[in-house]
């Protein structure tokens, strides 16, 4: 697609038709308040971060750019291709406990999860402001340099850790311990890139080592 602004919200829009479908389908039924309420929270957060990021060309043509074939780097490819496996799995593992009744979260717990997306939304929102050069792909421009304020002051790879609150928040919004199996995968899938990532940063991008020696945590404070 050839202007960026359109292919941001064309591709938000497949997206969420494509979880839909993965949720009810897997769910076989549309009686389904979990995955309804999840549907709402997640559109509306998304169209707010998409509002945000569409302001600024450049980090908006960096943000366009995503998936395997995207990549530069045959590793992050690889990477790419496996992680993606488990996300998939986030969405339909959720709607088959909802089929089979396989584990019961109270509605209390479910909609815990959906402020755990929301505040998940807000620190992604918190690293695109502070950082202008955050790709979807791994990769440094010419005039990059490290950012080491806000959120990158306390973990390496914030996007990261919004992704990962992300997933665990969605496993219980939608109403499935099971899915927390999947939301553990795929923070593996996580810090399985991160690693290769900051191998790559710490070889191309100057300062980047000091600032690993400032900053301890790769994405929890306090654990990893």
């Amino acid at each position: 697609m050839k202007y960026p602004a359109a292919k941001m919200w064309f591709g938000l829009v497949v997206a969420f038709i494509v979880i839909a479908l993965a949720e009810f389908l897997s769910a076989g039924t549309l009686n389904y308040w979990q995955g309804w309420l999840y549907l709402g929270v997640g559109v509306v957060s998304s169209v707010l971060l998409t509002l945000y990021i569409v302001k600024d060309p450049a980090f908006l043509e960096r943000r366009t750019k995503f998936g395997p074939a995207s990549e530069e780097r045959p590793a992050q490819k690889v990477i790419v291709a496996f992680a993606g496996i488990p996300v998939i799995g986030a969405f339909i593992v959720p709607g088959l406990d909802r089929r089979f009744g396989w584990s019961s979260v109270p509605p209390w717990l479910s909609i815990f999860g959906d402020v755990l997306i929301m505040a998940s939304i807000w620190m992604v929102y918190r690293v695109f402001k502070e950082n202008s050069f955050g790709s979807a792909t791994v990769e440094v421009d010419v005039d990059q340099k490290v950012i080491s304020t806000g959120p990158y002051s306390v973990v390496r790879n914030p996007m990261y850790a919004s992704a990962a609150l992300y997933f665990v928040g969605l496993s219980l919004a939608l109403g499935s311990y099971w899915g927390l199996i999947a939301a553990f995968l795929t923070i593996l899938g996580l810090v399985w890139r991160l690693l290769d990532e900051e191998r790559f940063l710490s070889e191309i991008l100057p300062g980047y080592k000091e600032y690993c020696s400032k900053v301890r945590w790769h994405l929890i404070p306090g654990i990893f």
